[in-house]
Protein backbone atom coordinates (compact mmCIF):
# COMPACT_ATOMS: atom_id res chain seq x y z
CA UNK A 1 0.00 0.00 0.00
CA UNK A 2 3.17 2.22 0.72
CA UNK A 3 3.67 2.17 -3.13
CA UNK A 4 -0.06 2.97 -4.02
CA UNK A 5 -0.43 5.87 -1.67
CA UNK A 6 2.95 7.30 -3.02
CA UNK A 7 2.18 7.14 -6.81
CA UNK A 8 -1.17 8.89 -5.64
CA UNK A 9 0.63 11.55 -4.05
CA UNK A 10 3.04 11.95 -6.76
CA UNK A 11 5.50 14.99 -7.51
CA UNK A 12 4.39 18.52 -7.60
CA UNK A 13 2.79 19.07 -11.15
CA UNK A 14 4.93 21.36 -13.25
CA UNK A 15 2.87 24.03 -14.84
CA UNK A 16 0.89 22.91 -18.07
CA UNK A 17 2.51 23.92 -21.44
CA UNK A 18 0.75 23.58 -24.41
CA UNK A 19 2.53 21.95 -27.29
CA UNK A 20 0.26 19.83 -28.66
CA UNK A 21 -3.00 21.68 -28.74
CA UNK A 22 -5.38 24.45 -27.12
CA UNK A 23 -6.80 23.82 -23.49
CA UNK A 24 -10.80 24.18 -24.13
CA UNK A 25 -11.65 22.00 -21.26
CA UNK A 26 -14.50 23.99 -19.11
CA UNK A 27 -15.26 23.95 -15.22
CA UNK A 28 -18.77 22.95 -14.31
CA UNK A 29 -20.16 24.81 -11.57
CA UNK A 30 -21.42 21.98 -9.52
CA UNK A 31 -18.26 19.33 -10.07
CA UNK A 32 -18.78 15.98 -9.05
CA UNK A 33 -16.13 14.19 -6.61
CA UNK A 34 -14.38 11.33 -8.40
CA UNK A 35 -15.20 8.12 -7.25
CA UNK A 36 -11.89 6.42 -6.34
CA UNK A 37 -11.40 2.45 -5.99
CA UNK A 38 -7.87 1.27 -5.35
CA UNK A 39 -7.36 -2.19 -5.55
CA UNK A 40 -4.41 -3.22 -3.11
CA UNK A 41 -2.33 -6.63 -3.26
CA UNK A 42 0.08 -8.29 -6.15
CA UNK A 43 0.20 -11.62 -7.29
CA UNK A 44 3.26 -13.48 -7.92
CA UNK A 45 1.79 -13.62 -11.63
CA UNK A 46 1.76 -10.22 -12.05
CA UNK A 47 5.48 -9.73 -10.25
CA UNK A 48 6.75 -12.37 -13.14
CA UNK A 49 5.00 -10.29 -15.59
CA UNK A 50 6.52 -6.83 -14.49
CA UNK A 51 9.95 -8.60 -14.90
CA UNK A 52 9.53 -9.79 -17.55
CA UNK A 53 8.20 -6.72 -19.43
CA UNK A 54 10.75 -4.76 -17.73
CA UNK A 55 13.57 -7.09 -19.22
CA UNK A 56 11.76 -7.35 -22.68
CA UNK A 57 9.32 -4.77 -24.18
CA UNK A 58 10.89 -2.17 -22.26
CA UNK A 59 14.25 -2.16 -24.17
CA UNK A 60 12.59 -2.60 -27.32
CA UNK A 61 10.63 0.15 -26.48
CA UNK A 62 13.83 2.44 -25.93
CA UNK A 63 15.32 1.01 -29.37
CA UNK A 64 12.15 2.39 -30.99
CA UNK A 65 12.45 6.12 -29.47
CA UNK A 66 16.05 6.48 -30.29
CA UNK A 67 14.62 6.01 -34.38
CA UNK A 68 11.04 6.20 -34.60
CA UNK A 69 10.77 6.86 -38.15
CA UNK A 70 12.68 3.97 -39.41
CA UNK A 71 10.41 1.65 -41.27
CA UNK A 72 9.67 -0.65 -38.40
CA UNK A 73 7.79 -3.78 -38.31
CA UNK A 74 5.03 -2.92 -36.80
CA UNK A 75 2.35 -5.13 -38.51
CA UNK A 76 4.51 -7.58 -36.98
CA UNK A 77 2.82 -7.67 -33.85
CA UNK A 78 -1.01 -8.23 -34.98
CA UNK A 79 0.07 -10.88 -36.64
CA UNK A 80 2.02 -12.61 -33.88
CA UNK A 81 -1.94 -11.80 -31.86
CA UNK A 82 -3.63 -14.05 -34.02
CA UNK A 83 -2.20 -17.16 -31.78
CA UNK A 84 -4.62 -15.14 -29.08
CA UNK A 85 -8.07 -17.02 -29.64
CA UNK A 86 -11.25 -15.44 -28.42
CA UNK A 87 -12.64 -17.50 -25.30
CA UNK A 88 -14.68 -20.38 -26.29
CA UNK A 89 -18.05 -19.98 -27.47
CA UNK A 90 -17.43 -16.71 -29.28
CA UNK A 91 -18.88 -15.62 -32.73
CA UNK A 92 -17.31 -13.21 -35.16
CA UNK A 93 -17.29 -11.86 -38.22
CA UNK A 94 -15.62 -9.35 -40.54
CA UNK A 95 -17.05 -6.27 -40.85
CA UNK A 96 -16.17 -3.50 -43.26
CA UNK A 97 -16.19 0.36 -42.63
CA UNK A 98 -15.29 3.03 -44.77
CA UNK A 99 -11.79 3.37 -44.24
CA UNK A 100 -10.93 0.52 -42.31
CA UNK A 101 -12.10 -3.01 -41.57
CA UNK A 102 -13.40 -4.51 -37.89
CA UNK A 103 -14.88 -7.49 -36.52
CA UNK A 104 -18.12 -8.28 -35.02
CA UNK A 105 -17.58 -10.11 -31.79
CA UNK A 106 -20.75 -12.04 -29.87
CA UNK A 107 -19.84 -13.96 -26.69
CA UNK A 108 -21.58 -17.12 -25.72
CA UNK A 109 -24.81 -16.92 -23.47
CA UNK A 110 -27.86 -14.94 -23.97
CA UNK A 111 -27.06 -11.05 -24.71
CA UNK A 112 -29.38 -8.24 -24.21
CA UNK A 113 -29.74 -5.24 -27.06
CA UNK A 114 -26.20 -3.89 -25.83
CA UNK A 115 -22.77 -2.96 -28.01
CA UNK A 116 -19.50 -2.23 -27.58
CA UNK A 117 -17.55 -0.19 -29.82
CA UNK A 118 -13.86 -1.15 -29.08
CA UNK A 119 -10.79 0.92 -30.06
CA UNK A 120 -7.60 -1.07 -29.67
CA UNK A 121 -4.13 0.25 -28.31
CA UNK A 122 -0.57 -0.20 -29.21
CA UNK A 123 0.79 3.53 -29.37
CA UNK A 124 -1.42 4.44 -32.29
CA UNK A 125 0.73 2.79 -34.60
CA UNK A 126 0.61 -1.23 -33.54
CA UNK A 127 -1.57 -4.15 -32.57
CA UNK A 128 -5.18 -4.93 -34.03
CA UNK A 129 -7.73 -7.04 -34.14
CA UNK A 130 -6.26 -10.00 -33.66
CA UNK A 131 -3.47 -8.96 -30.84
CA UNK A 132 -6.67 -7.73 -28.72
CA UNK A 133 -9.60 -10.32 -29.74
CA UNK A 134 -9.07 -12.25 -26.66
CA UNK A 135 -8.91 -9.44 -24.57
CA UNK A 136 -12.18 -8.35 -26.34
CA UNK A 137 -14.04 -11.68 -25.98
CA UNK A 138 -13.45 -11.41 -22.71
CA UNK A 139 -14.98 -8.01 -22.39
CA UNK A 140 -18.01 -9.00 -24.61
CA UNK A 141 -18.53 -12.26 -21.88
CA UNK A 142 -18.31 -10.09 -18.98
CA UNK A 143 -20.50 -7.25 -20.54
CA UNK A 144 -23.07 -9.52 -22.19
CA UNK A 145 -22.80 -7.75 -25.25
CA UNK A 146 -21.96 -7.62 -28.77
CA UNK A 147 -18.53 -5.87 -29.73
CA UNK A 148 -17.36 -3.92 -32.95
CA UNK A 149 -13.70 -4.05 -32.53
CA UNK A 150 -12.18 -1.65 -34.70
CA UNK A 151 -9.07 -2.41 -37.37
CA UNK A 152 -8.33 1.62 -37.27
CA UNK A 153 -5.89 3.75 -39.53
CA UNK A 154 -2.51 3.81 -37.86
CA UNK A 155 0.12 6.30 -38.00
CA UNK A 156 2.87 6.92 -39.36
CA UNK A 157 0.88 6.36 -42.53
CA UNK A 158 -2.28 8.40 -40.90
CA UNK A 159 -2.83 11.07 -38.83
CA UNK A 160 -4.70 10.70 -35.46
CA UNK A 161 -7.71 12.29 -36.92
CA UNK A 162 -8.62 9.40 -39.49
CA UNK A 163 -8.17 6.99 -36.49
CA UNK A 164 -11.05 9.26 -34.83
CA UNK A 165 -12.76 9.11 -37.91
CA UNK A 166 -12.93 5.46 -37.98
CA UNK A 167 -14.38 5.53 -34.62
CA UNK A 168 -17.00 7.89 -35.31
CA UNK A 169 -17.83 5.56 -38.75
CA UNK A 170 -18.26 2.56 -36.19
CA UNK A 171 -20.77 4.17 -34.00
CA UNK A 172 -22.52 5.56 -36.67
CA UNK A 173 -22.36 1.48 -37.91
CA UNK A 174 -23.56 0.62 -34.46
CA UNK A 175 -26.48 2.78 -34.35
CA UNK A 176 -27.08 2.08 -38.08
CA UNK A 177 -27.93 -1.55 -36.68
CA UNK A 178 -30.44 -1.27 -34.52
CA UNK A 179 -28.28 -0.15 -31.11
CA UNK A 180 -29.50 2.72 -29.46
CA UNK A 181 -26.89 5.55 -28.14
CA UNK A 182 -27.94 4.67 -24.32
CA UNK A 183 -27.40 0.60 -25.27
CA UNK A 184 -24.09 1.13 -26.49
CA UNK A 185 -20.94 2.16 -24.46
CA UNK A 186 -17.44 3.27 -26.08
CA UNK A 187 -14.23 1.15 -24.81
CA UNK A 188 -10.50 1.70 -25.48
CA UNK A 189 -6.98 0.42 -24.14
CA UNK A 190 -3.87 2.70 -23.84
CA UNK A 191 -3.78 5.12 -27.44
CA UNK A 192 -7.43 2.86 -27.69
CA UNK A 193 -8.60 4.79 -24.63
CA UNK A 194 -7.64 8.28 -25.91
CA UNK A 195 -9.91 7.24 -28.98
CA UNK A 196 -12.31 6.27 -26.65
CA UNK A 197 -12.79 9.85 -25.36
CA UNK A 198 -12.12 11.45 -28.71
CA UNK A 199 -14.64 9.73 -30.34
CA UNK A 200 -16.81 10.57 -28.10
CA UNK A 201 -16.28 13.80 -28.11
CA UNK A 202 -16.11 13.81 -31.89
CA UNK A 203 -19.82 12.21 -31.94
CA UNK A 204 -20.96 14.67 -30.05
CA UNK A 205 -19.79 17.67 -32.43
CA UNK A 206 -21.66 15.83 -34.71
CA UNK A 207 -24.88 15.91 -33.37
CA UNK A 208 -24.78 12.15 -33.03
CA UNK A 209 -26.72 11.22 -30.00
CA UNK A 210 -24.24 10.50 -26.73
CA UNK A 211 -23.51 6.82 -25.77
CA UNK A 212 -24.32 5.10 -22.50
CA UNK A 213 -20.72 4.99 -20.98
CA UNK A 214 -16.90 5.28 -21.83
CA UNK A 215 -14.89 2.72 -20.29
CA UNK A 216 -10.81 3.21 -20.52
CA UNK A 217 -8.05 0.76 -19.97
CA UNK A 218 -4.57 2.36 -18.66
CA UNK A 219 -5.16 5.40 -20.98
CA UNK A 220 -3.35 8.01 -22.58
CA UNK A 221 -5.12 11.15 -22.17
CA UNK A 222 -2.65 13.74 -22.79
CA UNK A 223 0.05 13.89 -25.73
CA UNK A 224 2.16 16.49 -23.68
CA UNK A 225 4.39 14.57 -22.18
CA UNK A 226 6.01 17.15 -19.62
CA UNK A 227 3.82 15.83 -16.61
CA UNK A 228 4.20 11.63 -17.42
CA UNK A 229 7.94 12.33 -16.99
CA UNK A 230 7.74 14.65 -13.99
CA UNK A 231 6.18 11.84 -11.84
CA UNK A 232 7.70 9.17 -10.03
CA UNK A 233 6.37 6.53 -12.09
CA UNK A 234 8.46 7.82 -15.28
CA UNK A 235 11.24 5.51 -13.40
CA UNK A 236 8.66 2.58 -12.48
CA UNK A 237 6.79 1.81 -15.37
CA UNK A 238 7.66 -2.01 -16.07
CA UNK A 239 7.16 -1.06 -19.93
CA UNK A 240 7.78 2.71 -21.13
CA UNK A 241 10.76 4.19 -20.82
CA UNK A 242 11.29 8.04 -20.80
CA UNK A 243 12.71 8.17 -24.25
CA UNK A 244 9.41 6.52 -25.46
CA UNK A 245 6.92 8.81 -24.21
CA UNK A 246 8.77 12.12 -25.79
CA UNK A 247 9.20 9.86 -28.88
CA UNK A 248 5.64 9.48 -29.55
CA UNK A 249 4.72 13.15 -28.56
CA UNK A 250 7.23 14.66 -31.26
CA UNK A 251 6.34 11.79 -33.84
CA UNK A 252 2.94 13.00 -33.83
CA UNK A 253 3.79 16.69 -33.75
CA UNK A 254 5.63 16.20 -36.81
CA UNK A 255 3.02 14.29 -38.61
CA UNK A 256 0.87 16.99 -37.88
CA UNK A 257 2.90 19.51 -39.30
CA UNK A 258 3.92 17.63 -42.49
CA UNK A 259 0.36 16.87 -43.91
CA UNK A 260 -0.29 20.62 -42.86
CA UNK A 261 -2.88 19.28 -39.76
CA UNK A 262 -4.16 21.53 -37.08
CA UNK A 263 -2.27 20.13 -34.06
CA UNK A 264 -3.56 16.65 -32.99
CA UNK A 265 -6.00 17.57 -29.50
CA UNK A 266 -6.24 15.46 -26.36
CA UNK A 267 -9.18 14.75 -24.26
CA UNK A 268 -7.94 16.27 -21.54
CA UNK A 269 -8.15 19.62 -23.25
CA UNK A 270 -11.52 19.04 -24.49
CA UNK A 271 -15.04 20.48 -23.61
CA UNK A 272 -16.59 17.55 -21.22
CA UNK A 273 -19.43 18.57 -20.09
CA UNK A 274 -21.67 16.59 -22.20
CA UNK A 275 -19.91 13.68 -22.07
CA UNK A 276 -21.22 10.02 -20.50
CA UNK A 277 -20.14 8.73 -17.15
CA UNK A 278 -17.00 7.17 -17.29
CA UNK A 279 -15.06 4.15 -15.98
CA UNK A 280 -11.30 4.70 -15.99
CA UNK A 281 -8.80 1.69 -15.32
CA UNK A 282 -5.02 2.18 -13.90
CA UNK A 283 -1.90 0.66 -12.70
CA UNK A 284 -0.27 2.56 -9.81
CA UNK A 285 2.78 2.90 -11.21
CA UNK A 286 2.53 2.61 -14.68
CA UNK A 287 3.81 5.72 -16.88
CA UNK A 288 -0.03 7.05 -17.88
CA UNK A 289 -1.41 6.77 -14.02
CA UNK A 290 -0.79 10.65 -14.14
CA UNK A 291 -3.20 10.66 -17.59
CA UNK A 292 -5.43 7.95 -15.72
CA UNK A 293 -5.91 10.77 -12.32
CA UNK A 294 -6.21 14.26 -15.18
CA UNK A 295 -9.05 13.02 -16.83
CA UNK A 296 -10.72 11.33 -14.30
CA UNK A 297 -10.69 14.86 -12.42
CA UNK A 298 -11.23 16.83 -15.76
CA UNK A 299 -14.27 14.98 -16.04
CA UNK A 300 -15.49 15.51 -12.88
CA UNK A 301 -14.58 19.32 -12.71
CA UNK A 302 -16.94 19.06 -15.79
CA UNK A 303 -19.91 17.60 -14.05
CA UNK A 304 -19.64 14.00 -15.27
CA UNK A 305 -19.50 11.03 -13.53
CA UNK A 306 -15.81 9.10 -13.47
CA UNK A 307 -14.74 6.10 -11.78
CA UNK A 308 -10.71 5.81 -11.28
CA UNK A 309 -9.56 2.13 -10.55
CA UNK A 310 -6.03 2.52 -9.83
CA UNK A 311 -4.45 -0.75 -9.42
CA UNK A 312 -1.29 -1.82 -6.89
CA UNK A 313 1.45 -2.19 -9.34
CA UNK A 314 -0.02 -3.54 -12.37
CA UNK A 315 1.40 -3.28 -15.70
CA UNK A 316 -0.04 -1.32 -18.51
CA UNK A 317 -2.98 -2.53 -19.87
CA UNK A 318 -3.00 -5.64 -17.11
CA UNK A 319 -6.36 -6.97 -18.61
CA UNK A 320 -5.00 -8.56 -21.65
CA UNK A 321 -3.40 -11.12 -19.17
CA UNK A 322 -6.75 -12.13 -17.50
CA UNK A 323 -6.64 -15.84 -17.38
CA UNK A 324 -3.19 -16.00 -16.53
CA UNK A 325 -3.05 -12.74 -13.98
CA UNK A 326 -5.74 -12.63 -11.25
CA UNK A 327 -6.27 -8.69 -10.79
CA UNK A 328 -6.72 -9.20 -15.14
CA UNK A 329 -9.70 -11.45 -14.30
CA UNK A 330 -11.32 -9.47 -11.91
CA UNK A 331 -10.58 -5.86 -13.76
CA UNK A 332 -12.99 -7.49 -16.40
CA UNK A 333 -15.28 -8.55 -14.25
CA UNK A 334 -15.48 -4.90 -13.42
CA UNK A 335 -15.50 -3.59 -16.75
CA UNK A 336 -18.81 -5.84 -17.24
CA UNK A 337 -20.08 -4.49 -14.19
CA UNK A 338 -19.70 -0.80 -14.79
CA UNK A 339 -21.25 -2.27 -18.68
CA UNK A 340 -24.20 -3.81 -17.65
CA UNK A 341 -24.72 -0.83 -14.72
CA UNK A 342 -24.61 1.87 -17.72
CA UNK A 343 -26.83 -0.47 -20.13
CA UNK A 344 -29.55 -1.82 -17.70
CA UNK A 345 -31.54 -4.65 -18.96
CA UNK A 346 -35.13 -3.09 -19.97
CA UNK A 347 -38.38 -4.25 -18.21
CA UNK A 348 -40.95 -2.82 -20.72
Amino acid sequence: MANLKAARRGAPRPERRQTMSTATYEFCPSPLPVTRREFAGTSLQSAALAHTLRRTVRPFLDGWARYPELPWPTGVVDLFGYSLGPIRGTQRRPVRLPHCRAEWIRPPGELGDRAILYLHGGAFLCCGINSHRQMVSRISAEAQASTLNVAYRMIPRNPIRAAVEDGVDGYRWLLAHGYTADRIVVAGDSAGGFLTFMVTLEALRQGLPRPAADVALSPLTDLDPVNKLAHPNADLCAVFPKRAVGALSRLIERLDTRGGHEPSTSPVDGSLASMPPALIQTGSQEMVYVDAELMSERLSQAGVPCELQVWERQVHVFQAAAGVLPEGTRAIREIGRFIRKATPVSTC
